[in-house]
């Protein structure tokens, strides 16, 4: 079955003057229009294309490369509104609706939204939602303490950054986590911190424990090499003014400065870091 809002990889069947058509194993075809078809293409090849809707309709392949898939979240922007909706910039010929009942605010001409990408039940199109929260699921029993994650930026919290878990999940990032400006729709990689028994996960942009205190002192060896050897940070310096330098919080700054002390890396003096 060729389902849209996905790649396929596809053989080409048959040249025409309209372009090639492509068939799958099961003995579907789709068409490939020539001014997506890539030069040297010849029967027998395989093409690995995204299956959508052109605007008659009609199941259509191309090589051109959508920025959201089906069942996936994304930023995208507003091309122009319409009498039906939002029209968005995803990267394909033919633009995407988000119809006015699937917009969390009114949407305008040149700004982006994080969207989600779904198929209409009743007319079978694929169509963006900025009602994010109803396309979430509840984490799984699998999900657990320090797995590795993808989190993408969703929108900010009184408590610090709402994000997207592994496109699936609702999480949270406190303030205390933020060591750097995560954007809506901006991917990072993360970890579990907890699940907590309503179904949020609580994430961390460092990976927990020793590697991470390994990871920060790596970052600081970094910020020192590239001041000439010296930082003028130190145990009473505050928080704010490490965090603005390192993007890091001053228990991981102290973690990291003890870690490199004990191996010899650095040298503590009043006014402070020295590379050794």
């Amino acid at each position: 079955m060729l389902e849209i809002g996905k790649y396929h990889i596809l053989r080409v069947l048959r040249e025409t003057r309209v372009g090639c058509y492509l068939g799958d194993r099961e003995g579907n075809e789709v068409l490939l229009p020539s001014k997506y078809v890539p030069a040297g293409t010849k029967e027998g090849d395989s093409l690995s294309v995204f299956i959508y809707r052109d605007g008659e309709e009609r199941l259509i392949a191309t090589t051109q490369t959508p920025l959201v898939l089906l069942h996936h979240f994304a930023r995208l922007q507003v091309k122009m509104i319409t009498q039906i909706g939002a029209f968005l910039d995803w990267g394909l010929d033919k633009d995407l609706l988000v119809p006015f009942r699937e917009q969390a605010e009114r949407m305008v001409t040149g700004k982006s939204y994080l969207v989600y990408l779904y198929q209409d039940e009743e007319t079978g199109r694929l169509t963006a939602s900025a009602q994010i929260k109803k396309f979430l699921s509840l984490p799984p029993d699998t999900v657990s303490e320090g797995d590795e994650v993808e989190v993408m930026g969703w929108e900010a919290s009184p408590l610090g950054m709402k994000v997207i878990v592994d496109q699936l999940y609702a999480g949270l990032i406190f303030e205390s986590e933020l060591f750097a400006p995560l954007l809506p729709g901006e991917i990072r990689k993360g970890y579990v911190l907890k699940v907590r028994e309503e179904g949020k996960i609580d994430i961390s942009l460092r990976k927990p424990g020793y590697a991470s205190i390994e990871g920060e002192a790596a970052q600081l060896l970094e910020a020192l090499q590239a001041n000439a050897g010296f930082l003028p940070l130190t145990d009473h310096s505050d928080p704010e003014e490490i965090r603005s330098r390192l993007a890091m919080s001053k228990k991981s700054f102290k973690k990291a400065v003890g870690l490199l002390y004990k191996s010899r890396r650095i040298r503590l003096e009043t006014d402070g870091i020295y590379l050794v």
